[in-house]
């Protein structure tokens, strides 16, 4: 009863059965495992491979000049839209402009259809198919400015012809000098102004002209009227 004494070591976990790792979280682990791998198996089979650092460099330095390029590409779209903006302006100028000066011939000429109204007829009238309304000439050393008007009946289309100036005067010495200067060419549909200025020589000195209308040159008289010449030289 009283002998010897084993020593009892204590121990909390004798009699405690070890617990083993639920089934569920072992799934979730295996899940994880399987789709890590799934998400590497479809990098290096599907998407595009991994790009070096000089691969990348590169791609960052062509991001770089496309991106300068689409600046520069706005850039001069802003400056061509600037231009357009300024030519359309110009043309809004040029339209008010251009219908100003129709206003302003419109207006010229009802003014001038009432001057002919009161302008002196044609003496041979009733015989010309065009008349000669009124002329101008003024002499000048070695020139003649002439302005003559005409008229003509209203038809249905203008009438294509020649305007021939005679000039008669006296040269050096006096002696009586006749000079048929160069046809002009025209179209008389209503009314015609005509002007301009003829080379005459030095020595000439004008006294009165003859203005003929004729359908051709050296052709059929449309039209004659005597006019005298006027300036100092005259």
């Amino acid at each position: 009863m009283f002998g010897s004494r084993k020593a009892i070591v204590f121990d909390p976990y004798r009699g405690r059965r070890r617990r083993s790792v639920p089934t569920w979280l072992l799934l979730l682990v295996l899940g994880i495992a399987l789709g890590i791998a799934a998400v590497v198996t479809v990098q290096h089979k599907l998407l595009p491979p991994r790009l070096s650092a000089d691969d990348s460099q590169a791609l960052r330095e062509s991001f770089a000049k496309a991106d300068a390029e689409r600046e520069r590409l706005l850039h001069e779209r802003d400056r061509l839209q600037q231009q357009l903006d300024k030519t359309n302006a110009e043309a809004r100028q040029r339209d008010t402009a251009l219908g100003a000066a129709q206003s302003a011939a419109e207006r010229a000429r009802a003014g001038l259809v009432a001057l002919l109204a009161i302008l002196p007829p044609d003496p041979r009238a009733a015989q010309n198919a065009v008349e000669v309304r009124i002329g101008r000439f003024t002499a000048r050393r070695g020139s003649l400015d002439y302005e003559v008007v005409l008229t003509r009946r209203k038809a249905a289309k203008p009438l294509a012809g020649v305007m021939q100036i005679v000039v008669a005067g006296v040269s050096a010495g006096g002696k009586p000098t006749t000079l048929t200067m160069e046809p002009v060419i025209l179209s008389v549909e209503g009314h015609e102004i005509l002007s301009g200025s003829m080379r005459l020589p030095d020595d000439f000195t004008p006294r009165r002209t003859t203005v003929q209308v004729l359908d051709r040159p050296a052709g059929r008289s449309l039209g004659m009227r005597v006019l005298n010449v006027e300036g100092p030289e005259a």
